[in-house]
């Protein structure tokens, strides 16, 4: 049947024999990963880039400059992990215990804070396994952020923006640098579940739809099925081949019909993806190829085990991997700040592992490691125990990929209410990221609906002095 369609194909007669939808029917039976073509498109049209080869949008290209880091892992803890229980240590809070302040009591920490490393960084009892690599971190103390409710507090993390409008970091860094595999999505996400919004804090918006994240359930995997029709049970490799080169040819010839449009352009770029993918997705997400010396290190739960296949995936040359904590909002501690013991437990020892492990290959110079979440938690109490949204000064840490180690940058005032020193705002944190990949926040641009976009919008300072 191939041949006879490549014939017809030859002559010029397809479209008058049958339509691509009947194509795709007859066809398209190992080709489950469509989906994956709807998940890459973009809804919007906007200008292609003339840097980017439109026949591989995901090829690596040249940073602006000479970067520190060649990939990142974004540690997401959704939900918003409270600042003066983890990285800030405040001891002004037992001296203000009860007083009023900004919508409560002040509350000090029921945690004990100790120094670690050769810097003498002071870390919550929270993180045992995390503390012996304090002389990596590069500790962010003066975060702060416009809003302090779920939702535009993720957007803004993740693209800059209070609202689903804009394209995620990740998006970013792939339309700017490509991929160094192309057998791999360039930015993958994991998940167990969604967080408050979904898949709109890994989407592309604008961008080309190539560059939106592709998500992946961490909660269960199965190495053989990491994404739903991956594998087809019914055509060789070669046949496959075959079918997929008669498919793109008429894909091709279709958008030379059409003219520009994204959005077939994504789902071109998702069939070969899909093609290439049921020969290296497998071995990425098997961490069953793991010594168990290396399962040991991370500890074990779905949040170790994707740690673990974070480090598999920028392994092979993925450019952003970003984890989740957890579906929801789990750091969300307005009952009792308390739970935030039961969050550490699951994710220390595997974020430890992830620092060792990045380390000993040699990876954590060329590896950016990014830890926190939304916004932080109020100094003050809510209820009895518990602690609200918090967003004036709030913590995130940086490790690897060219920071300095053992440092902390910025502070808070003496209770942690407000950021007071070196302060940094979401956008000097995501202009310091691409600065750290190679890229200049103010040349990353794209042309859309008449003006150029950047991740950073008209803001941000690259914080110099975390640099290595």
């Amino acid at each position: 049947m191939t041949e006879q369609i490549q014939a017809e194909l030859t002559a010029d007669r397809w479209n008058s024999i049958f339509s691509r939808r009947e194509m795709l029917k007859r066809t398209g039976t190992g080709f489950g990963m469509l989906g994956l073509g709807s998940l890459l498109a973009s809804q919007t049209q906007g200008a292609t880039a003339p840097s980017v080869d439109a026949s591989n949008p995901l090829a690596p290209r040249a940073p602006h400059f000479p970067p520190r880091a060649k990939q990142v892992i974004f540690l997401f803890m959704n939900g918003g992990p409270s600042h003066v229980d983890t990285f800030d240590y405040k001891p002004g809070l037992k001296e203000h215990e009860g007083k009023s302040g900004r919508g409560g009591k002040f509350m000090p920490s029921p945690f004990a804070f100790s120094k670690h490393g050769e810097c003498g960084m002071e870390i919550s009892e929270l993180f045992p396994h995390l503390s012996r690599h304090a002389d990596d971190l590069c500790v962010i103390r003066s975060m702060h952020t416009t809003t302090p409710n779920h939702e535009p507090g993720l957007f803004m993390m993740n693209s800059g923006a209070q609202q689903p409008i804009r394209p995620s970091l990740g998006s970013w860094l792939t339309y700017g640098l490509g991929s160094e595999n192309q057998n791999l999505p360039g930015y993958v996400v994991l998940c167990p579940g969604k967080p408050v919004v979904g898949p709109a804090l890994w989407g592309n918006s604008f961008l080309p739809g190539i560059y939106q994240g592709t998500h992946i359930n961490n909660s269960r995997i199965d190495p053989k099925q990491v994404i739903g029709h991956l594998n087809n049970k019914h055509l060789g490799t070669p046949e496959q081949r075959k079918v997929l080169d008669v498919l793109q040819a008429m894909n091709q010839k279709h958008l030379a019909v059409r003219g520009q449009d994204l959005e077939l352009e994504a789902r071109i770029a998702s069939l070969e993806m899909a093609f290439r993918m049921q020969f290296e997705a497998q071995d990425a997400f098997d961490i069953g190829l793991e010594s168990a010396s290396t399962k040991t290190l991370y500890g074990d739960g779905e949040f170790a085990n994707g740690c673990l296949i974070a480090r598999r995936l920028v392994e092979r040359g993925v450019r952003m991997v970003q984890l989740y904590y957890g579906a929801g909002q789990p750091w969300d501690a307005h009952g009792d700040i308390m739970d935030h013991k039961r969050d550490a437990l699951k994710s220390d020892q595997a974020i430890a592992g992830l620092l060792a492990d990045l380390k000993s290959r040699g990876m954590l110079e060329e590896t950016l490691v990014l830890w926190g979440g939304e916004f932080g938690r109020t100094p003050t109490a809510q209820g009895a125990k518990g602690r609200d949204h918090h967003n004036t000064g709030f913590t995130v840490w940086m490790a690897g990929g060219g920071v300095k180690g053992g440092l902390t940058y910025g502070a808070t005032d003496e209770v942690g209410v407000n950021a007071v020193e070196n302060r940094m705002d979401v956008h000097d944190l995501h202009a310091t990221i691409l600065h750290l990949m190679g890229l200049d926040h103010t040349q990353l641009t794209f042309r859309y609906s008449g003006r150029d976009f950047r991740l950073t919008d008209v803001h941000g300072s690259v914080a110099s002095a975390v640099l290595a």
